[in-house]
């Protein structure tokens, strides 16, 4: 893939379901295939930065400072020591943006402003989206070509994922004409649970060819390694969950070779 990167956002309403845990091993799984990738983290709480082993109590400038135009993606970028790529990072500062951007022009587009001038630096660019729809996810929403949906195969699952098709829909129609839905992930899949079974076939039949085939596994592994400021992918690589994060960075190259 040459000239400008693919963006995506990491999106789902529902609060913990691996958005982060997403976004940095599926940043770290591509970065190993040799793909160039930048880490956006929209959510205050700064998991994708601190996943990534950046301290974001000690970021010379963040994501905050470039919504607010005070510095630039170039500026405000770091590397992941260990991940292999670009990470934008957020900390508690971020929680003010919403409120300070309510009255600046153009305040749902400013990341997709400043994002254009690093477009080529990058093959892809993944967004951790905060679970709640804000001005931070319209940002993410504004700047993307596509979102993925983790989620886990459960019986409150389908529903969350209603809002969140709703909030893509409308997004598009008024703000993002080229935002779609590019897959959904299952993750923290249990194959034993018969339920889970039961509603990775629901998704199957109700979305067709935008469900992943890859399925990431439930594994420990990957929910230490935030602990020890590394990806999963890199912390314990021949762990199941690790093995299959890469394979989803595959997946997903081919993905959007085949639309190129």
């Amino acid at each position: 893939m040459s000239g400008s990167a693919r963006i995506f956002c990491v999106a789902n309403q529902k609060g913990g379901v691996g958005k982060t845990t997403t976004t940095v091993n599926l940043a770290a799984g591509l970065a190993q295939i040799g793909q160039r990738v930048l880490v956006i983290d929209l959510d205050p709480q700064g998991n994708a930065t601190m996943g990534s082993g950046i301290d974001k109590r000690a970021l010379p400038a963040s994501i905050y400072d470039v919504l607010l135009e005070a510095a630039t993606v170039a500026e405000a970028r770091q590397r992941s020591p260990q991940g292999g790529y670009d990470v934008l990072g957020a900390n508690r500062e971020l929680a003010g943006a919403e409120v300070e951007l309510v009255a600046l022009p153009q305040r749902e587009r400013r990341l997709r402003q400043a994002l254009q001038v690093v477009q080529a630096d990058y093959d892809f660019v993944l967004i951790d989206c905060p679970p709640s729809l804000s001005l931070l996810t319209l940002n993410g929403l504004c700047a993307a070509h596509g979102v993925i949906v983790p989620m886990q195969c459960e019986y409150f699952a389908l529903e969350g994922l209603s809002d969140l098709v709703n909030t893509i829909r409308q997004v598009h129609a008024n703000l993002n004409p080229e935002l779609q839905i590019i897959g959904l992930l299952r993750v923290m899949f249990d194959p034993r649970v018969t339920l889970q079974q039961q509603v990775s076939e629901q998704l199957r039949a109700h979305f067709g060819d935008k469900v992943f085939n890859t399925v990431i596994p439930r594994n420990v592994r990957l929910a230490e390694a935030p602990s020890y400021g590394q990806p999963g992918v890199v912390f314990d690589p021949a762990a199941k969950g690790a093995v299959a994060f890469v394979e989803f960075a595959r997946e997903m190259v081919a993905r959007l070779a085949t639309k190129a």
